[in-house]
């Protein structure tokens, strides 16, 4: 296929996937419908089906190609930790940043229609899983390992250390609006609050004592 043709058959495909992603995400799997989708992306449902041999494998292709918004969350960890020097704020700093991005309302829903479906494509689920929200608990895991050998933390288990960390993050927002749909039931300072709180509690279990959190060491400092 020449480059052209090739370029021309990409964008098409893209296309038809930005137009298919509200349709899955507003009726589900088995609402969703190929004439819409078509109609949508202003192309004939021969086409969809020539880039996409049935339904499942375009909703497939939709669900994957949203494990790539990790790539984002991963460089943010990563600039956040590697070259802390106050480490109480730059957890602070990727709480929030962290939060703000699973709190946005298409994600809930991309998180909602994934798990509505995931007994009917449990490889699918799993595989979103995998590449997407494990991949962040890793690269957070092999930071807070880089911080211990530091002595900017106190753990043996960094995996488990990165679960704590975005458990205590996002335990009591996300299951909420999982339940309750939307996703602005919290404002900017509920998940400024809620995020503060977090990273006092993870610092409290795995904040180096040698070292004591940049408050006390501010505080000491003014003393």
């Amino acid at each position: 296929m020449a480059p052209e043709e090739d370029g021309r058959t990409a964008r098409k495909r893209r296309q038809i996937m930005e137009a298919a992603r509200p349709v899955f995400l507003r009726n589900g799997y088995v609402g969703a419908s190929m004439d819409e989708v078509a109609a949508l992306a202003a192309v004939s449902k021969q086409t969809v089906y020539k880039h996409f041999t049935d339904k499942e494998q375009l909703f497939t292709s939709i669900i994957l190609d949203t494990t790539t918004q990790v790539e984002g969350l991963a460089r943010l960890i990563t600039a956040a930790l590697d070259d802390s020097e106050d480490l109480e704020k730059d957890l602070g700093e990727l709480a929030r940043q962290f939060l703000g991005a699973l709190m946005r309302p298409d994600v809930l829903r991309l998180r909602r229609l994934v798990i509505a479906e995931a007994d009917r494509f449990p490889d699918l689920g799993r595989t979103w899983y995998q590449q997407g929200f494990e991949r962040s608990l890793e690269t957070l895991a092999a930071a807070f390992g880089r911080l211990a050998d530091r002595g900017l933390l106190r753990l043996d288990d960094p995996e488990l250390a990165a679960q704590h960390f975005v458990g205590l993050l996002l335990w009591i927002p996300v299951n909420k609006v999982m339940f309750w749909g939307g996703g602005d039931h919290y404002t900017e300072a509920d998940l400024e609050r809620l995020s503060e709180a977090a990273v006092a509690a993870f610092l409290r279990a795995y904040g180096a004592a040698s070292s004591g959190t940049s408050r006390a060491r501010r505080s000491a400092a003014q003393a």
